[in-house]
């Protein structure tokens, strides 16, 4: 009787611990959004009991894991063009603004005090710099002391948004590196002193091990890590430093419907205090979803997220989207997907 008992007592167990791994949300992709996507997944589990759990492991392999229907939502810094959001029966939008950061290691400079332009930038990245104290960089720090020290590469060495944010930059600002590397989600990196890291993590590690390296990760990486960076000359001509409010303000001209899929790119743009780099992370998921309990599950963590979750993003330096536009996403996006 007692060895019944028990054996019901298990099966009671297993059915609650069953019934809330079900109620979980599964989603992976881009590491850019991951420390805000992990803050608003605590918060929410406060909230809701439901858990979300997600997988930083790049925008590319986001894409697999949404296409392999093995996670519920897939995240990628890259948007899908409209012509591939179609052909998957998919639909996508922003969740969270943020910023791609050239970072160093060296030596007797602290963050910002190092200037750079995108082509000079781009030219360091291509290899055709290949020492600290090139001309070109002592010309834009005038003053300033730079080491005879080569110049090591740290890049993506998966298949990544924030490569694609990065790249997308160097190739509206540098005619050499449009011709010569382009734009995308993994490119061949041309500079002979090279070394990939895998995740935004990755670069982070191996910038901060490798004496007189450059790179590139989204700010709060910066931030988690204590890192120095470069201040960057923007579209106006200004050279600004990474946050939030240069986020927003490179942010605050988008127009979000004008290309299907939301899909657009916010490097470069135009506003005195306008941060070149920044961008937006998004969203995957499919119109017709196998799992319409976990689908709507995590429509909901995205709405708690969108209402609840603003301060956390501050806190993180993201920038949250406004009301206005969160409104259009749930009548406009939210709406394509069956529940």
């Amino acid at each position: 009787m007692l060895k019944l008992k028990s054996f019901v007592a298990a099966i009671g167990l297993s059915a609650v611990a069953a019934a809330s791994f079900a109620a979980d949300i599964n989603g992976a992709g881009a590491s850019f959004p991951y420390p805000i996507y992990s803050k608003w997944a605590e918060g929410y589990k406060a909230a809701t009991g439901t858990g979300m759990n997600y997988q930083s492991i790049g925008s590319s392999g986001g894409l697999k894991q949404i296409r392999a229907k093995t996670v519920t939502f897939g995240a990628s810094d890259a948007p899908v063009k409209a012509a591939d959001l179609d052909k998957d029966g998919m639909v996508q939008f922003p969740a969270i603004i943020g910023g791609t950061v050239p970072v160093v290691n060296l030596e007797g400079f602290k963050p910002g005090e190092l200037r750079v332009t995108g082509p000079v930038l781009a030219e360091m990245f291509t290899g055709y710099i290949v020492n600290w104290n090139d001309k070109k960089i002592a010309e834009l720090n005038p003053g300033k002391k730079l080491p005879d020290q080569t110049i090591t590469v740290v890049h993506r060495a998966d298949g990544s948004g924030t490569t694609f944010n990065f790249t997308d930059y160097l190739t509206s600002v540098s005619p050499l590196w449009k011709d010569k590397v382009g734009k995308g989600a993994a490119v061949k990196w041309p500079a002979a002193s090279s070394v990939g890291g895998k995740g935004n993590e990755g670069v982070a590690a191996n910038v901060n091990r490798i004496k007189g390296s450059v790179g590139y990760v989204e700010y709060a990486y910066v931030k988690k890590n204590n890192m120095n960076f470069m201040q960057l000359q923007n579209a106006n001509g200004k050279y600004v430093s990474p946050s939030e409010e240069a986020f927003a303000s490179a942010a605050a001209g988008a127009d979000w419907f004008s290309v299907p899929g939301m899909g657009i790119s916010m490097v470069n743009a135009k506003g005195n205090d306008s941060w070149p780099i920044s961008t937006a992370s998004f969203i995957l998921m499919y119109k017709s979803p196998t799992d319409k309990a976990a689908s709507a599950e995590a429509l909901k963590f995205f709405d708690w997220s969108f209402k609840n979750g603003k301060k956390m993003a501050s806190d993180l330096d993201y920038v949250a989207l406004p009301d206005s536009l969160t409104d259009q996403i749930r009548a406009k996006v939210w709406s394509q997907i069956q529940k």
